[in-house]
């Protein structure tokens, strides 16, 4: 799988996790994915779409061609109603924008949602000494960004704490800049944590990798 950080990317980024841990003492894991989900239902929503919008100007033509005989009239639009169906989901299968069309938002924030949850206990952020384990995921196909953190964040920040990251990081996105958007999102909380009391401590180590993790998701 080619990654979505290239090197020099994936460096600055490492750098912001290992600059915002120094100054906060948490530990920061910053994760990008191509999906969340397989969403295997696309294909087949896309191929209804394409076959009903095929069928309806089939038989619009049709009402305009009074000469055609009945048996020519329904297999033409039978064939054509067919192979529009296929186009619009093969389509679906390797343009993301139409794919993210058939999936409605709210599917979209729970499947992310949902595998944020899992990486989160996977990356064992949910052990660290202090319970103060952060996760940053982006899911690129859903556009969704995510951003967990364990009690010992949550119950200084409270549940909104972390939204103005998430909102720096989806504006980074729309910007177009992955690193850019992760820098920002990582300067962001690090302003949020210093506000909030959060310092490093003589003597502490660093409890996890602070390379970002970088994955294709489910199959």
């Amino acid at each position: 799988m080619s990654k979505f950080l290239d090197a020099a990317a994936e460096t600055a980024v490492k750098q912001g996790v290992s600059a915002l841990e120094r100054a906060t003492g948490v530990e920061v894991v910053v994760a990008v994915i191509a999906r969340a989900d397989s969403y295997p239902e696309v294909p087949w929503k896309a191929f209804a779409l394409g076959t009903s919008l095929a069928s309806l100007a089939a038989v619009t033509a049709a009402l305009f061609e009074p000469g055609w005989e009945a048996f020519e009239a329904v297999a033409e639009t039978a064939v054509a109603a067919l192979a529009a169906g296929a186009a619009v989901a093969l389509a679906a299968v390797w343009i993301a924008p139409l794919a993210r069309w058939f999936v409605p938002r709210a599917r979209r924030r729970a499947e992310v949602l949902q595998y944020a949850q899992a990486m989160f206990l996977e990356a064992e952020l949910h052990r660290t000494l202090r319970r103060d384990g952060i996760l940053l995921l982006v899911s690129q196909f859903e556009h969704e960004v995510v951003a967990l953190a364990d009690r010992g964040v949550n119950d200084k920040i409270g549940s909104a704490g972390l939204d103005p990251v998430i909102a720096a990081v989806t504006a980074g996105l729309q910007r177009g800049g992955l690193r850019e958007a992760f820098l920002d999102g990582l300067s962001r909380l690090e302003e949020a944590l210093v506000a909030r009391g959060f310092r490093a401590q003589p003597g502490e180590s660093n409890e996890l990798p602070d390379a970002p993790i970088q994955r294709r998701g489910p199959p």
